[in-house]
Formats: C-alpha cells, structure tokens, sequence
C-alpha cells in the first residue's frame, strides 16, 4: 500500500509540472527524476554556505557613443562534483524551494561589493524575483548592501520581470517607489513577453525596458522582426526610458538594432558573461 501511494503522488507531481487538468501513469523514471531532484535540492541547500556561488556579469554597450555603461550581474553555481551548474536548472528550484531568498539577498551584496571597484560611470543590474518581493526584507537588504560597499544608489539597477507585478500590485509599486526614492533605478526584463507589459509602464515610470532576446531573434528570421523592435524602442523614447535589446549576437542584429532606435544593447556580440 505505501508503495502504491507512493507511485501515485509522484504520478500526481509530474502531472501538477506539467498543467493542471491532466493526468499520468507512474512510470519508474519519474521516482529517479524524484531522487535527482531531492539531491539537487539537499546540494542547493549547502552550496551557499559551501561558497560555491560566484556572479559573472554581462556587459551593456550605449550605442550612441559605443561605451560600456553598465553590466547585469548573473549567478553562476560552481558545484564541486557536477561541475557548473546551468542556472536553469537550480534556479527555478531555489525559487521553489524557497532558497531563492537568501541567495537573492547574497547577490545584492556581492554585486554591489563588485561594483564599487569599478570606474564610476559603470553601473550594476541585478536580477530580483517575485519571493524576494513577498518578504519585508528587500529594500533593508539593498540600504544595507550599499552602505557597507559604499556603492552610490544611482550605480545599482533592479531588474524584474511582469512576474514581480502580477502578485500583490500595490504592496510591490511602494517597495519599487522606495527603491526609486533612494536613487536606485529600476529597469523591465523580458519586455514583450507577457500580457500586460503596457499596463506596468503606466502604472510604474521604469528607467529601462530590456527588450526580450527572442524578438532579437526574429530580426533576422522573420519579416515583421525590425517593426517589433521598432514599436518598443519608439515606446521607450517617448515615455523617457532607456531601451536595451537582449541576446544580439551578430553584426547583422546590432546595425538592425541600431538602425530602430534602440539606445542600448547586450549579448555575446559584446561579450558573453565573464568575472568581475
């Protein structure tokens, strides 16, 4: 009997994963699937006290002088018997689990430590989930970051996504407004690929919008691929935004890019992610 109720909730989990209204058989590569990801979790759980988390960060070139003004900090997870990690794999579980929190708060500090040995016209970006906007924590977290690295407020950039949005609206544009108070700035990641993007640039006066690296993509695959980006860097200059264009990896997107308006690009053209 607990072996068959055991089958049935794995069953059950890979069925939650994967939409509701659907059911699955159990079958026996689901209970390794389970164990891997118990490991994983039991590995997640040490690794930041283990220090085995290290930021790269990605460079973002102004187009209108083709100087660096800032990087986007990217967490990379160092693991002594799996090697390193993709951040797609432990990332979404650390958000899962709960851990994306403490290591979040780890981010800003290290970020912010990084950064405040770098010339003073480079900024920093870091990436900030919707768990981290639940708790009560954030904005002390960030005061606190910049205080003990001395990082001027106006050389740190949040980053977040229409998912930080989507949960507890007014509690999250006061955290934004108090975050904007002090200096820091706040851009929108992945712009375009949710369903209400317009509605959070009226209800929130973001300093950036990065444009997602699929529409990048489709610059030079699909005909219409110029007029999205088009449409959102026009968007961006008359609402007074920066507009940085994701994932431009060759000549052809950056003149493409350029040629639309955008005033700021990043991706492997420039550089891929690399150490402070």
């Amino acid at each position: 009997m607990d072996r068959l109720l055991k089958c049935a909730d794995l069953a059950l989990y890979r069925a939650k994963l994967e939409g509701r209204g659907a059911f699955r058989f159990f079958e026996a590569e689901m209970d390794a699937r389970m164990q891997a990801r118990r490991r994983l979790e039991l590995d997640i759980r040490q690794a930041l006290g283990r220090r085995e988390f290290s930021l790269h960060y990605q460079p973002q070139l102004n187009l209108e002088n083709d100087r660096v003004t800032g990087c986007e900090a990217l967490l990379r997870w160092h693991h002594p018997e799996r090697g390193l990690v993709p951040p797609g794999e432990f990332i979404p579980l650390a958000e899962e689990i709960g851990l994306i929190v403490p290591i979040g708060e780890w981010v800003i500090r290290q970020a912010c430590r990084d950064a405040a040995t770098w010339p003073a016209a480079i900024t920093v970006a870091v990436n900030v989930s919707p768990a981290q906007f639940k708790g009560d924590r954030l904005v002390e977290v960030i005061v606190s970051a910049l205080a003990s690295s001395g990082l001027p407020a106006s050389r740190l950039e949040i980053e977040i996504t229409e998912g930080v949005l989507l949960q507890e609206n007014e509690r999250t544009l006061r955290t934004l407004h108090r975050l904007r108070a002090l200096g820091i700035r706040v851009s929108m990641d992945d712009f375009g690929t949710g369903y209400s993007s317009l509605s959070y640039l009226r209800s929130f006066p973001f300093d950036k919008i990065k444009i997602d690296r699929s529409f990048v993509a489709d610059i030079t695959q699909k005909p219409d691929g110029d007029a999205v980006i088009r449409a959102i860097a026009g968007l961006g200059r008359s609402l007074g935004m920066t507009t940085v264009a994701e994932g431009v990896e060759t000549e052809d997107q950056m003149r493409r890019i350029r040629a639309e308006g955008c005033t700021d690009v990043q991706g492997y053209l420039v550089s891929r992610p690399i150490p402070a």
